[in-house]
């Protein structure tokens, strides 16, 4: 008989060491699961739906303010206010070439006009500006005054005095060929602060109106060719 015959199939090799609290757990949920922890799930739940919920608010809140601008403008139709120079004169405009000093007598005539139907206009404040290649010569403060539907006013105002400007080289030409030709390009510039009658509301606004002008020099009653034409001006709230 072999010797094998004796070893009665028992094992002599090296001891087995115990399974380790790593192997149990993962035995005992199978393979590859994992615990779940209830909190962390309710956490996650909770704040999903608070997410949610703030969202939905959020575009329920844009979807009545687009509702009530619709709304405002199919009843108001609400309209820019409008600015005309009607006439402009200017019998002085010398810059002298020592010092830069410019000395001018300029008025205007302008018509501020409303044309809402159901918009009235506060004008709360108007500052006019002079300006010459955008450099500010003359500033005037007008008196406000109150617009309603459909209503225009006429307003008068005039620059005059002494003011140094220095002009650029390229500017300083335009100046002296102006001169010659009999027509300044000066830019009448308007400040404003005014509120909209809007039934009971009057939201308050800081727009301005920009005019581009062509003034022709006036000397001894006469206008250079060719004379002022009434001109629209620009509005940028």
């Amino acid at each position: 008989m072999s010797s094998d015959s004796h070893l009665n199939g028992a094992y002599y090799g090296p001891s087995i060491p115990p399974p380790s609290k790593k192997s149990r757990s993962y035995n005992r949920h199978g393979r590859g699961g994992g615990s779940c922890n209830p909190f962390s799930w309710c956490c996650s739940c909770l704040c999903g739906c608070i997410f949610n919920l703030i969202f939905q608010i959020l575009i329920t809140i844009l979807v009545l303010l687009g509702i009530a601008v619709l709304v405002f403008w199919l009843i108001f139709r609400p309209n820019a206010p409008k600015f005309h120079v009607n006439d402009a004169t200017l019998t002085q405009f010398n810059l002298s070439s020592d010092n830069n000093t410019l000395y001018y007598n300029l008025a205007v005539n302008m018509t501020f006009r409303n044309p809402n139907k159901r918009i009235g206009i506060y004008y709360d404040k108007i500052e006019a500006n002079a300006e010459y290649y955008d450099k500010r010569f003359a500033s005037r403060n007008l008196d406000g005054f109150y617009l309603g539907h459909k209503r225009e006013n006429n307003v008068n105002t005039e620059f005059v005095g002494e003011q140094v400007v220095v002009l650029g080289n390229g500017d300083r030409s335009k100046y002296d060929r102006e001169r010659n030709d009999g027509v300044y390009n000066i830019d009448l510039k308007l400040r404003l602060r005014l509120r909209l009658k809007v039934g009971w509301a009057k939201p308050k606004f800081k727009p301005k109106f920009e005019c581009e002008l062509k003034i022709p020099m006036t000397s001894g009653g006469v206008v250079s060719s060719p004379g002022f034409q009434r001109t629209k001006c620009d509005f940028d709230w």
